[in-house]
Parts: C-alpha cells; structure tokens; sequence
C-alpha cells in the first residue's frame, strides 16, 4: 500500500526527476539531497521502475525520466489535482479485496474527509443490494470518504450528483458523451461502462458520514467481467476506452474528483434545479417507457421526471408514482 500520508524517499526521487524534465539527475545529487547512499538511490530507481515509471540511467551522468506510470499511485493524483479536499489523502493498494469496506473501515476519522481509496484490482468488490462488482486490472476503483453539512434530506441526491460528476469528467477528458441510467449507472450505447455505490452513517437529522464507492471499466475486456456477472437480456457491459486509446487514466480520475467537489457545493447552496437539469439532459430514461423493479414489485410506466429530491416520477395512465430504490429492467 502507498499513501499520501508518505514521505518517502521514493516519492521524492520522482519529484526530482520531474523537476528536471529533459536534464539528466546525477546520482551524486539525488544522494546529498536525499542524505541516501547510492546503493540505496539505485534500490529506489529500480522500485520506480518497477512501478512503471521509465527511467533512463547513464554511468557518470545519471538518470532521466523517459514516461510517467499509468498506474494511479497517490502522488500522481495529487500532482495538478484541482480540489480543495476531495483526494488531498490517498491510499492506494495494488490488489485488495473492496476499496469500499476499507474506507468504511476508517470513515469514522474525522481527518480522513476527503480521503480516497483507490486499487487496480478488487478479489471482493460489490456493487448496489450487496450485488458482485467484478472488478479486474485495467479500470478505476474508487471509494471517497466526505463528511458533508447537509441534512438528512439530502442523501439521496448524492448518488445523483456523483453520476453527473463522472457524465462530466468523461466528457471533458474523453470527448465522449455517455449517458445515465437511473438510477446511477453510465451507459455508452446501453452498456454499461461505472456504476456507483454510496453507504452512509447517519446521526439524528444529519448526515454523519458517506462512502461514494466508483467502478469505472476504463481499459477493460468485457467478457473478463461478463463471465463473472450475470448478464441481464438487454443491459451488457462495455469498456470506456480500447486498448489503442493512450488518456491516462489519472486525468479522469482527478476531474471526477473536482467535478464531483463542484456538485457537492452547489448542493450545498440547495440549487437542485441546476443539478436536475443537468442531470436530465444526460439521462437515457427520462422520457421513455421502463419497467422499474422495486422491493416491492415491478413497475411500469413513462418516466416523466427527476423530482428535486432525486426521486424517479413514473406515469401510467392517471396513476403517478416516485421510487426511489429500483432497477430499470426494460426500456
């Protein structure tokens, strides 16, 4: 695991390596500047590289800094990272088995507000109702820790204004335009591409704390996660970017991080009507004729609106009904 609560000679290395860009860093320097032996600044060059940081090294001249990991180690987020608290804290992990139970873990902490938990792999992720998240190398995931000033009205517009947020992010890095599907999953061409999950502590009329938990099938194969999922007829699942496509996943990352900061404030000052709206302009099921299932049953009827309160309107006939918790079956 790494974090962002380290200072290690690691990070500082390739802290320095980037400072210099195109110049050569000679091992004398990074030795007196890091008060390290040599033996040990080459210990931490192989590490780095280990970590997929491509790192040139000449005999007497030093080593230069050739490309940047893809993986999504906390300095990396952090570095141009736009927020004022969204991620500032991070744990990253290579495998583990849900980054959500590891952050409800530790969402008590009151100084862990903001903190992300991000992994390339999870053994054990779950999606919404306890439902398997299969979740390999090659996507995002992510679980955020806020502590929020809202009442306990609001809650359930957070899984709202987190799927607006990732719309968004994608949008702005990607120039693709996925949709959403009530309630919080983004779609390109019907399948799937993230899904979100939110768990949270709630202490008389306010919220306590929330955990936003993100999968994003980034760079995935689709059929590594179909044989693990069960298909429904009309709902597969789809990967965000091919295999040719060079975006750097941390780019996405950091603007859903900021995008997702800006919606929390605008809920804040309670203008629900822009986040509404927005939302409304990217949903693929305002408008159509769906068959929702709920604990209760199954329902059909027009999807006619988002309510202020995050709330699915359903018109059939002269009856008008608002869920709240529910999968969109057909469309």
């Amino acid at each position: 695991m790494y974090s962002s609560y380290d200072n290690s000679s690691l990070v500082k290395i390739i802290s320095l390596l980037k400072s210099q860009k195109l110049e050569y860093l000679s091992g004398v320097d990074l030795s007196e500047s890091l008060c390290l032996s040599r033996a040990a600044i080459w210990k931490q060059i192989k590490k780095l590289q280990s970590l997929g940081y491509k790192i040139d090294s000449k005999p007497k001249v030093g080593y230069k800094l050739l490309k940047k990991t893809k993986l999504l180690l906390p300095w990396e987020i952090t570095d141009g990272l736009k927020t004022t608290l969204f991620g500032k804290n991070i744990y990253y992990f290579d495998t583990i088995d849900s980054t959500q139970d590891f952050a409800l873990g530790i969402s008590s902490r009151k100084q862990e507000n903001g903190t992300v938990v991000i992994s390339q792999k999870q053994t054990h992720g779950r999606g919404r109702l306890n439902r398997r998240w299969a979740s390999p190398r090659g996507g995002i995931w992510l679980s955020l820790i806020i502590r929020p000033e809202f009442e306990l009205s609001a809650i359930t517009l957070f899984p709202i204004i987190t799927a607006l947020a990732l719309a968004i992010a994608v949008e702005k890095v990607l120039k693709i335009k996925p949709e959403i599907k009530w309630p919080n999953d983004l779609t390109l061409a019907d399948k799937k591409i993230a899904g979100i999950l939110v768990d949270a502590s709630l202490e008389s009329n306010k919220i306590d704390y929330l955990v936003i938990g993100v999968g994003i099938n980034f760079k995935i194969d689709p059929t590594e996660v179909e044989r693990v999922i069960k298909r429904t007829v009309n709902y597969g699942v789809t990967t965000l970017v091919g295999t040719n496509n060079k975006t750097e996943p941390v780019k996405l990352v950091q603007a859903f991080l900021f995008e997702l900061e800006r919606f929390c404030d605008i809920l804040l000052k309670n203008n629900t009507k822009y986040i509404i709206k927005e939302w409304t302009k990217r949903s693929s099921t305002i408008g159509q004729v769906i068959t929702v299932s709920t604990s209760c049953g199954k329902i059909k009827g027009k999807a006619i609106r988002l309510d202020s309160d995050g709330a699915l309107v359903i018109s059939n006939k002269d009856k008008v009904e608002r869920i709240f918790v529910g999968d969109v079956i057909d469309t």
